[in-house]
């Protein structure tokens, strides 16, 4: 339960494709009712199944590119096309509620969240070898041969920036590498600048001679 005047914590977790974060990211909230994820805006069309507002929310690019001009967004991209971005009140509303929010998004939109965000806590998802995020790819049967070797490619590029994050999880073992990050969040909210404001009163009344 959040407390008045507590400040969530802004989680953002990147990782190349085949590390395994969306399901590590999918299993976290499932087991953590204090973490909530942030739902992009996307001029890419709406797929079979998606929902507006819950997968994300679908706008046009004109729209789009009026929120960049109003700075809008707290980071945001093109990818293949079309624009994908995180809406910067949406975040700061949230965790102004005393929610941690988690962002998934590539090394480059990391870089923009921590120049606004200096206080967010970044973490980078590895596979344990080069060999085994190839297997994962192919295992995946989703890509043909050359879009599983442009991943590859933009993996290692990925990786490169690695050491600009603040904390490394290997995802060798699924179990492992889930209990690694939610040590990790349970760790932030452990933080003494976070029981202060959450437990000021238990503090006061141990020092207190009164």
């Amino acid at each position: 339960m959040s407390q008045a005047g507590e400040q969530g914590t802004l989680f953002v977790i990147s990782a190349p494709s085949g590390a395994g974060k969306t399901s590590l990211v999918a299993e976290m909230l499932r087991q953590d009712s204090q973490l909530g994820v942030s739902v992009s805006h996307t001029t890419r069309p709406m797929r079979t199944g998606e929902q507006d507002g819950v997968n994300y929310h679908f706008v046009s690019r004109d729209e789009f590119e009026a929120m960049i001009a109003e700075g809008d967004f707290l980071e945001h991209a093109d990818v293949f096309g079309n624009y994908y971005g995180t809406s910067h009140a949406w975040v700061r509303e949230t965790l102004a509620t005393g929610q941690d929010v988690i962002l998934e998004i590539d090394w480059q939109g990391a870089e923009q969240v921590r120049r606004l965000v200096p206080e967010c806590v970044s973490i980078f998802i590895v596979p344990p070898s080069a060999e085994v995020l190839r297997e994962r790819l192919i295992g995946r049967g989703t890509d043909a041969p050359e879009v599983i070797e442009r991943r590859l490619a933009e993996a290692e590029e990925e990786c490169r920036h690695a050491a600009e994050f603040d904390y490394l999880v290997v995802n060798d073992d699924f179990g492992v590498a889930l209990a690694d990050l939610l040590a990790i969040t349970r760790a932030q909210r452990l933080k003494m600048s976070v029981q202060q404001l959450r437990h000021g009163k238990l503090l006061a009344g141990l020092v207190s001679r009164d």
